[in-house]
């Protein structure tokens, strides 16, 4: 594999469980140069090279790279690494899966943390950052993984988010850890900067005849369900105010999931954008006023991917529904990584 030249006038980066790219958008907004992304699933590392062609990637399974061969690719020795950074496959910590205990114990995936702290030991980067959902604080893996970034001289700090606080226009609460070993860190104050889905999409051409095919995917649903569609009201509505002859079957047996066939509202953040972002069956991702559900382009403008960010569609709308959904949105993490960025040029090593 071709070494990679250090660009020494850039703070450097390398980015773990890269997915489809959000986290490294973010870090070179910031003015990061990211050096090499480990991404395993074959389609969001095709979507990575399309974005990102210049940094190295390894499409490989994290537990199989070493910081030997990042080392000698990036032409890096331990400890001038800047920042480490990696968002862990989450889906073993998620609110459902957090329900069921045997389950959560047993996701492979909730070992992966423990590959973090392998390459931390090895590389010695100045700074580490992990983003993940607030229930990994509750795992004991985590709290091993904290205890060791102390042994090796890091300070730490953990804390729980709101990305529509940073320029995000969606809710999304997401735990940020901090770990410097160059002094005393701290995360970054809220600039409050909310951005509303009207900011977001309301200036996009009509879907089905923009020329991008992310905006031009037709839907298909039953004449039954875009008659439903259509009663509901416009941006903000929902499913209860329909009438009883427009209720599902699969809605009469549950209380819940009211945000289900629900409008986003112009002026408000979106939910939190999921993998099931353009099926109004999964919550509320209808148009504020047009009679579908929310495009691809949408939810990647709403995860603030650039407008002519890529996404390979190989295997369909709905395996890039889920990389836009898994991803961390760009905004929040260029926030973090500017932060980050002032810290690396404020702080001097530990005594």
């Amino acid at each position: 594999m071709k070494k990679t030249k250090v660009a020494t006038e850039k703070p450097t980066a390398i980015d773990l469980f890269s997915g489809c790219g959000g986290l490294t958008q973010g870090l070179r907004e910031a003015g990061f140069n990211v050096l090499a992304a480990v991404e395993l699933d074959p389609l969001a590392a095709a979507t990575y090279a399309l974005n990102h062609r210049d940094v190295v990637l390894y499409n490989r399974d994290i537990r199989t790279v070493t910081a030997a061969e990042i080392e000698s690719v990036c032409g890096l020795e331990a400890g001038q690494l800047d920042l480490l950074a990696g968002c862990p496959p989450c889906q073993g910590f998620s609110r459902l899966t957090h329900n069921n205990k045997r389950q959560r114990l047993d996701d492979p995936r909730n070992r992966l943390i423990d590959d973090v702290g392998r390459l931390v030991r090895a590389l010695l980067p100045k700074v580490v950052m992990l983003e993940n959902v607030p229930a990994l604080t509750q795992y004991t893996r985590y709290l091993e993984f904290k205890r060791e970034l102390r042994r090796l001289g890091y300070n730490i700090s953990d804390q729980v988010l709101n990305v529509a606080d940073f320029g995000v226009p969606q809710r999304r609460r997401r735990l940020v850890v901090l770990a410097s070993r160059v002094g005393k860190i701290d995360h970054l104050q809220s600039p409050d900067t909310r951005r509303t889905v009207r900011d977001a999409i309301g200036d996009l051409p009509a879907a089905g005849e923009s020329g991008d095919p992310l905006h031009d995917i037709v839907e298909s649903r039953s004449a039954r369900v875009r008659a439903m569609i259509q009663a509901i009201p416009k941006n903000g509505g929902s499913r209860s105010s329909l009438p009883p002859t427009f209720a599902l079957k699969c809605h009469e047996s549950s209380d819940g999931f009211y945000d289900v066939y629900g409008r986003m509202n112009w002026d408000d953040v979106s939910p939190t954008i999921t993998g099931g972002c353009i099926n109004p069956s999964k919550g509320r991702f209808l148009h504020p006023e047009a009679d579908r559900a929310i495009t691809l382009r949408e939810a990647a403008l709403l995860q603030t991917f650039p407008a002519r960010y890529k996404f390979a569609l190989t295997r369909g709308k709905y395996a890039v529904a889920e990389m836009i959904g898994n991803a961390l949105p760009p905004a929040f993490s260029r926030a973090q990584a500017s932060a980050i960025r002032k810290h690396l040029s404020t702080s001097s090593p530990i005594a």
